[in-house]
């Protein structure tokens, strides 16, 4: 039976961990390898390391900060930030990811998507995608990266499914760090349009939401702002969805 899971997300900023607030306000929280380290003893089902200024900076992949992460981690590890060619990622799997996540890059080159799936698999290939609402209501992709962004969420959708990516990494930009809760209706929406899994990303605030998030059509939930200021765990939150007769792995 396939285990519904539940990923932290740690964001990166030189070698240094932040927490954002929609995707403005940061904290700092330390050493990556201190947290990989916690997350590692607390078995979790696997982590996402995000460098989030590579891209807007112009600058590539930190491979002695992922050297280090890695190093005594023994879970699936997602990377992304600055990922740019077919070479990035190599290094960033022959550094010790498990996977990949493209963002940036595929807004200026959806192109690259479909090389990147050819080369190294769907299973290796996640899509992040971060979300706004704009003035009419309707969702758009967002990036803070690119001032100018011209795509639909639909369109971006139907792009991500034709290229065959592994999973869709989905983060609502407005509840990013406000522990308001996952926005069902996204989550709902995108399921729905796709038949890629998607790891829900943004709001988390209680373990009930990881369960809800589920429910809604995620196969699997991310969270960072629960995990680094309340005293709930990812073990926490899998009981909770075991509850609701969801099947985590305990």
């Amino acid at each position: 039976m396939l285990r519904n899971r539940v990923i932290p997300i740690v964001l990166l900023v030189d070698y240094a961990v932040v927490k954002t607030i929609q995707f403005t306000t940061r904290r700092n929280l330390g050493n990556p390898v201190v947290i990989a380290n916690i997350y590692e003893n607390r078995k979790v089902d696997e982590i996402v390391f995000l460098d989030i200024d590579a891209s807007k900076q112009g600058r590539g992949l930190d491979v002695d900060t992922i050297n280090a992460v890695v190093e005594d981690c023994f879970m699936p590890i997602t990377i992304g930030g600055g990922l740019r060619n077919c070479e990035d990622i190599e290094k960033a799997l022959r550094a010790g990811a498990d996977k990949v996540s493209l963002n940036s890059i595929l807004l200026e080159n959806m192109e690259f998507l479909k090389e990147a799936v050819s080369v190294f698999g769907s299973q290796c290939i996640t899509v992040s995608i971060d979300v706004k609402k704009n003035c009419n209501n309707d969702y758009i992709v967002y990036s803070h990266a690119h001032k100018d962004v011209n795509w639909s969420l639909t369109e971006f959708l139907r792009l991500v499914s034709e290229y065959k990516a592994g999973e869709i990494l989905l983060n609502n930009v407005d509840l990013d760090g406000t522990m308001k809760g996952y926005d069902l209706q996204l989550i709902n929406l995108v399921s729905s349009l796709s038949s890629i899994p998607v790891i829900a990303a943004g709001g988390a605030s209680k373990p009930s939401d990881c369960a809800d998030a589920i429910k809604a059509g995620a196969s699997a939930v991310a969270a960072s702002s629960i995990f680094h200021f309340t005293s709930i765990t990812p073990r926490i939150c899998k009981r909770a969805m075991a509850e609701a007769s969801i099947p985590v792995r305990l």
